[in-house]
């Protein structure tokens, strides 16, 4: 294993430093904003350009990086991201930060897909699990440095700002100074919404409502602490937590759908998120110790829920479609990304529990949705369903994250220049 992880450290470096600085940009803004008077239903249109730039850097990166290379369009990336941070400061208003926030979104979709393209050239498959696992840690426990960096000082300066913009700098040197050779063309996912519905409507339907509701949360939750009075260092923690108790989560529960239905976990996940949404609807606690255990709770079912709709979902595809299924349910996700913020800073005018009602909606229709297709298709035998494997919140990820996903088969990634574009 060791010799495997020696060859791409500069790499997965890299990929920490870019999340470390993601995780520092994402919880500045709204953090700022709310200080400057920005209204809710503006920070949640920050979620919403996060979104569609990201997606946007998804499909747009495999033709930049055919165009001018990796290691071009990867300085092209870090440079969009630090501008995206150092612009913001200058123009403190919600039309231009908007705008910076869809170019961040971009900027780190590509960044993020050249950097996971040389790690799926550099492993072999057999290591693949390993390396995916490794990985995934790496990136997680650098979003929440990078959340937690938050609590050391004050929003209202111009310190975060620069230091976000540090950290996309420094990424750049790992991949710039890598002699690993550099990759094939980047993977391609298609968005094919017939086929993805036809393999299985829960899934779509699922990831859709999950990437409205993640999304509310991710983007607003700072909105609802600062809201309800909580200082910087209870609103960085309770946004770190959440993170963590979704990836803890995962392991309970990736045992738990291997051996039962996996819908059933899924109700019951949504059923968990709907109740803490309600609990924070009718109590309105407001006291520190309180939101981070009810938020970690609900961190726990909401970030866990993306990995079992996958596995779900490729419990029906045929063993060649992984790449297509899960590429395309990532798009899927990311058009649930631009809904959410959108919905949830609307309620949020009602007062910042409005956050819960957006996402308790979300959730109900999910429980409700998957407990009425248990009555249209048959369970997958367990000795038919494939391999739970954990993974991280979705915004994270990428099409080549799902390259890199040890379920995908080794023929499928060696096809990646011949994936055809979005449909």
């Amino acid at each position: 294993m060791t010799r495997q992880l020696v060859p791409i450290f500069a790499l997965i470096l890299g990929s920490a430093l870019l999340m470390v600085a993601g995780g520092l940009h994402g919880l500045i803004l709204p953090l700022r904003g709310s200080e400057e008077g920005f209204s809710a239903f503006n920070l949640g249109l920050l979620g919403t350009g996060w979104a569609i730039g990201y997606i946007g850097g998804c499909i747009a990166t495999p033709r930049l990086v055919r165009r001018a290379g990796h290691v071009r369009t990867f300085a092209v990336m870090a440079a969009i991201a630090v501008l995206s941070v150092l612009i913001a400061l200058l123009l403190i208003h919600p039309g231009p930060w908007i705008a910076l926030r869809a170019l961040a979104g971009f900027a780190f979709a590509g960044a993020a897909m050249i950097v996971e393209s040389w790690l799926n050239e550099s492993t072999e498959f057999s290591y693949r699990g390993r390396v995916f696992g490794v990985y995934t840690m790496v990136n997680l426990l650098a979003t929440t440095a990078g959340q937690l960096l938050v609590a050391l000082g004050d929003a209202s300066g111009f310190f975060f700002f620069v230091l976000a913009a540090v950290f996309y700098a420094l990424s750049l040197i790992p991949s710039a100074l890598t002699r690993t050779a550099q990759p094939r063309p980047l993977v391609e996912t298609s968005l094919d919404v017939g086929a993805l519905v036809r393999n299985s409507p829960l899934a779509v339907a699922g990831v859709f409502l999950v990437g409205m509701s993640n999304s509310t949360f991710g983007t607003l939750g700072v909105v609802y602490g600062n809201g309800i009075g909580l200082d910087v260092t209870a609103i960085s923690l309770m946004m770190s937590l959440t993170i963590l108790a979704g990836s803890a989560a995962q392991v309970p529960v990736g045992m738990l759908s291997d051996r039962i239905d996996r819908r059933k976990v899924l109700i019951g996940l949504a059923v968990v998120a709907a109740v803490v949404d309600l609990y924070f609807l009718a109590v309105r606690p407001e006291a520190p110790l309180v939101v981070l255990a009810a938020t970690f709770v609900f961190g726990g079912a909401i970030y866990a829920m993306y990995p079992v709709i996958i596995a779900h979902a490729n419990d029906h595809a045929a063993p060649d479609e992984f790449l297509k299924i899960s590429g395309g349910l990532l798009l899927v996700f990311g058009v649930g990304s631009i809904v959410g913020p959108l919905v949830g800073g609307a309620a949020m005018t009602f007062g910042p529990v409005g956050m819960f009602a957006a996402t308790f909606v979300a959730h109900l229709a999910l429980a409700l949705y998957g407990a009425w297709r248990m009555t249209r298709r048959e369970a997958v035998p367990e000795g038919d369903k494939q391999a739970f494997v954990g993974l991280a919140p979705a915004r994270l990820a990428t099409p080549e994250s799902v390259a890199l996903d040890p379920r995908a088969e080794p023929g499928e990634a060696e096809q990646r220049d011949r994936l055809p574009g979005v449909e």
